[in-house]
């Protein structure tokens, strides 16, 4: 049972609504950016980047709670299976040669299901920090504002997490995004990778 939760999360996170959409209209928006919503905006527009956004944020909602009815309430703890498989398969997806998004609609989606307030803090502390560190430290770091909000918030959000549940889901999925966005500073990919 673990592993088909993790299996079947990992192939949900590999349909990447940002490729999707871009090759809907006859292009590749990673030759260019990231495929979740702030890349799809800066390409595509607002209402392209919502539906983008909200897609990936509700496949994220089905892997819990698909997690959730395979382990018929047996085993609850495998919701964080089902996290990290649907983060893993967003940020490397099997479908598109392992060249994804960052997983931050995801790893929201699993959360909320789960843990509600420790993403939700998270999140608004996220938003908070992106305008400000975007005024103040971006020039001088030439760092995007992505990773440093991921790097500010996401102990935070681990804090969080041990107040108001989903550790281990709040573990798992921010591995995992620490790993890509290690992976995308390293070696970024697309032009427009970096300009978040």
């Amino acid at each position: 049972m673990p592993a088909a939760i993790f299996v079947v999360s990992y192939l949900l996170g590999s349909v990447v609504m940002g490729i999707l959409y871009s090759r809907a209209r006859g292009d590749d928006i990673r030759s260019r950016d990231l495929p979740g919503g702030s890349g799809t905006f800066r390409q595509y527009g607002r209402q392209a980047a919502v539906m983008v956004s909200v897609l990936d944020i509700l496949k994220g909602v089905v892997a819990t709670l698909l997690a959730r009815w395979l382990a018929q309430g047996l085993a609850p703890e495998w919701t964080w299976l089902a996290v990290l498989g649907v983060v893993l398969g967003h940020c490397y997806p099997v479908f598109f040669r392992f060249k994804g998004g960052g997983g931050i609609a995801p790893f929201v989606g699993a959360l909320l299901p789960v843990a509600p307030l420790t993403i939700l803090g998270t999140i608004g502390l996220a938003l908070a920090l992106v305008p400000v560190y975007k005024a103040t430290l971006q020039k001088a770091l030439k760092l995007n504002a992505i990773p440093f909000v991921t790097a500010v918030s996401l102990p935070v959000g681990w804090w969080l997490s041990t107040r108001f549940g989903g550790s281990w889901e709040f573990l798992a999925g921010s591995a995992v995004m620490l790993v890509r966005a290690v992976h995308l500073l390293v070696r970024p990919e697309g032009d427009g990778a970096g300009k978040a």
